[in-house]
């Protein structure tokens, strides 16, 4: 319990900050804060706990290690208000973008590991499948609306997603408009290339670029490693009738190719400087009016849209086109790599607390309203998550890029999935991160070669390492 404790003595100090916006470019580590029980006393220890409804005093703790650092701030809002509830104690702590994995294999190795935890889907979960409780009995798996969102193997759910997101470009209305240009000008790569090619040549008049920042650094490098690689391996795997692959053949490297190439030649800064640009650098260049397009996701509205900030009339998204495909009718990148999972080690209390409090979370009014509310959706007044949830009392997400997504759904364009999910390691998306920039500060046609064998000869090694090959 020494981490809860420190997490407990920190909690007036951090109070301000947790009901604060985190950005989802956070570079540092959130530190784990434990929401207090009522009458929490100097020394850490707490008055009788709450009694629950069925007049049992509550007992067990959360330990919640969250992959979101975009939602730290709501999550801490949330520890609070229900260990207030319940006097049930919260902790939640949350890993740097970029390093969950490590966090995760790090705290699961301590005497008090996370009770809560996430995987990304089928590959994640190889690694941390002996560590899943069962949830095919709990209450909270009750309320998935489909076994589509739950990683079920042989009857034993592992991993329940809470979050189903989509990913684009996302679009300032009002630079594209004094460009000349509207969204229904951009149907296609090849329109998409027009347009910021010609941003491009007129960016001193404009005043502002294409693209924000291709940045590479820890930050930012997956929105390129990973969500712009998934188009390929997306289009590969419809084209040969697969889900998975121990090799991955690289059919569509050329468009990805020609992809990077538009982000990197077409941007705020020079291809060469993008090892050191950060997602913050990004994210404020599209909020300063720097650049009309902006890779990323449904997570990121409450950083683009609210006060301060652009109207939900300012933007909008589009899908990201490579030359493949029907484009007309191609929808955005939906799907999840947010599964809950509990840790069957943890005790038989902390194991209940846990199953209750996420339980909690799909169904209580507020808990409800925070995930999925936007601006002033938190009890603090801050912004909620904006989540798109699949729990059957969530109400309607307040995002304009979920019900975006909808829209296109709706109109019969097709979603692309989300196939990073199934890259062979981490490892596999460093090494083509890594080659990536290489060739974004040099680009040659010998340093692209390093690209297509980070992606093709990499996944088949990483792929062995992985499954014992």
């Amino acid at each position: 319990m020494k981490k809860r404790l420190l997490a407990l003595a920190l909690v007036a100090a951090l109070a301000f900050s947790a009901l604060s916006a985190c950005s989802s470019t956070t570079d540092e580590t959130q530190a784990g804060t434990a929401a207090p029980t009522s009458g929490e006393t100097a020394a850490g220890e707490a008055e009788t706990p709450a009694e629950t409804e069925g007049g049992t005093a509550a007992t067990g703790s959360v330990y919640y290690l969250n992959f979101k650092p975009e939602q730290d701030a709501q999550w801490q809002e949330l520890a609070q208000i229900y260990t207030e509830e319940t006097g049930v104690p919260v902790t939640v702590t949350t890993a740097a973008s970029g390093t969950y994995e490590t966090m995760l294999t790090s705290e699961m190795a301590s005497s008090d590991a996370p009770t809560l935890f996430q995987v990304n889907g089928p590959v994640g979960l190889n690694s941390w499948r002996d560590y899943c409780y069962d949830l095919s009995g709990s209450a909270v798996y009750g309320e998935l609306t489909s076994d589509d969102y739950a990683l079920i193997e042989d009857g034993t759910v592992y991993g329940i997603a809470y979050v189903i997101e989509s990913y684009g470009i996302i679009v300032n209305q009002t630079l594209l408009s004094e460009a000349g240009y509207t969204v229904d000008d951009i149907q296609s790569f090849a329109d998409l290339q027009t347009v910021a090619e010609d941003i491009t040549a007129r960016s001193d008049e404009l005043g502002f670029a294409a693209f924000t920042s291709a940045g590479m650094d820890s930050s930012s490098d997956w929105r390129f490693k990973t969500h712009l690689a998934n188009l390929p391996i997306y289009f590969e795997y419809q084209e040969r009738g697969i889900t998975s692959t121990d090799a991955i053949e690289g059919t569509y490297l050329d468009n990805f190719r020609n992809m990077w190439d538009l982000y990197i030649n077409n941007s705020t800064c020079p291809p060469a400087e993008l090892t050191a640009k950060t997602a913050n650098d990004s994210l404020n260049e599209f909020l300063n009016g720097q650049a009309v397009f902006y890779q990323n996701g449904s997570w990121e509205y409450a950083n683009v849209v609210g006060e301060g900030k652009y109207t939900d009339a300012d933007v909008t998204m589009i899908p990201i086109y490579i030359g493949v495909g029907d484009e007309a009718n191609q929808g955005l990148c939906t799907g999840s790599e947010n599964y809950w999972c509990v840790n069957k080690n943890a005790s038989e209390e902390d194991i209940q607390a846990t199953l209750d409090f996420m339980e909690w979370c799909v169904t209580d009014e507020t808990a409800l309203q925070a995930m999925t509310g936007g601006e002033g959706a938190m009890p603090s007044g801050g912004a909620g998550m904006a989540f798109a949830i699949p729990f059957k009392q969530a109400p309607e997400s307040s995002n304009l890029f979920v019900a975006l997504d909808a829209q296109m759904t709706a109109e019969g364009k097709t979603p692309v999935s989300w196939n990073f999910t199934t890259m062979p390691s981490e490892e596999w998306k460093n090494m083509l991160g890594s080659a990536m920039a290489v060739y974004a500060a040099d680009q040659t046609d010998d340093n692209w070669a390093g690209v297509v064998s980070a992606f093709v000869d990499n996944w088949a090694s990483e792929y062995a390492l992985a499954n014992g090959g």
